[in-house]
């Protein structure tokens, strides 16, 4: 698979310094740029400041010219699917078709207790996303969905305009559990994205994602393999890690700029270092 590295910018920023890692990404040859999608700011500082996910994809649609955008991940939990499957219809088109379509189960409890959202337990956000992903790929390729299951109910439910990019845009869920994740993965995903793993974790797993895409009758060289590492810290270790992790089945990497106001600096540091990257990863 071709090799590609995106750039992610979380949360604790301004507006302006969002905006300038949109732009670099654009100009310095970026594959993909990435947002993140929480309702209140994670850590032990609530308040810190946090933009809407989808209005930030939005922004980045028209704010750059070439390079794909996305969420890692989109929260399922915080909105319909219905909702979910227009509002990335509408930054597919915003953007000329360079959307890339994050999600996964969500996890942060304290947002669903601050607002009053419905969280459960993990076997009923999972079973939510998937009935979710249904959901939003019959929206997308289908005049009318009608949908009747434990946690979602649609009656002829239009939604137009589909997307630019057919059937759809791509999917990437976020997650690395063996039994659940992977296997959603293998029936609805076109990207994997794992964060944290080893080198040697990360092969196992996909080893674990090969297994079910066989159960499943999917071939799994169709699945894009992507893991999140931090770029913070000096680039030699960056450019030790990428070969480990390309060796492990990896071909695609989302480089995660840290929270602190540092995030600029690594951001130049980076881009500055991203021809040694592509050759790390060859």
């Amino acid at each position: 698979m071709t090799t590609r590295f995106g750039i992610k910018l979380s949360q604790a920023a301004p507006i302006e310094d969002y905006l300038q890692v949109w732009r670099t990404a654009d100009e310095a040859g970026f594959d993909h740029v990435w947002v993140m999608d929480h309702i209140a700011s994670l850590g032990d500082d609530p308040t810190q400041p946090i933009f809407d996910g989808w209005a930030m994809q939005a922004a980045m649609a028209v704010a750059t010219e070439n390079v794909r955008i996305g969420c890692m991940v989109t929260g399922n939990t915080y909105r319909h699917p219905g909702m979910l499957a227009k509002l990335a219809a509408t930054v597919d088109h915003l953007s000329g078709g360079r959307l890339e379509f994050g999600i996964g189960a969500g996890w942060a409890e304290r947002e669903h207790t601050m607002y009053g959202l419905e969280f459960g337990t993990f076997r009923d956000r999972f079973d939510r996303l998937e009935e979710a992903l249904q959901i939003i790929r019959s929206l997308w390729t289908s005049p009318t969905t009608t949908f009747s299951g434990a946690h979602y109910s649609l009656a002829d439910a239009v939604a137009e305009p589909k997307p630019v990019q057919r059937p759809y845009p791509p999917i990437w869920i976020g997650g690395s559990g063996p039994r659940r994740t992977l296997r959603m993965v293998a029936q609805y995903a076109d990207a994997w994205n794992a964060t944290g793993e080893t080198p040697e974790e990360y092969a196992r797993l996909g080893t674990i994602l090969d297994a079910h895409c066989a159960d499943v009758g999917r071939d799994p060289s169709e699945i894009r393999r992507t893991v999140q590492l931090p770029a913070g810290g000096p680039v030699d270790e960056l450019l030790a890690r990428v070969p480990a992790y390309r060796a492990a089945g990896a071909s695609e990497f989302v480089l995660v700029l840290p929270r602190s106001r540092d995030h600029l600096s690594a951001l130049d540091t980076i881009t500055a270092a991203l021809p040694q990257l592509r050759e790390a990863a060859s």
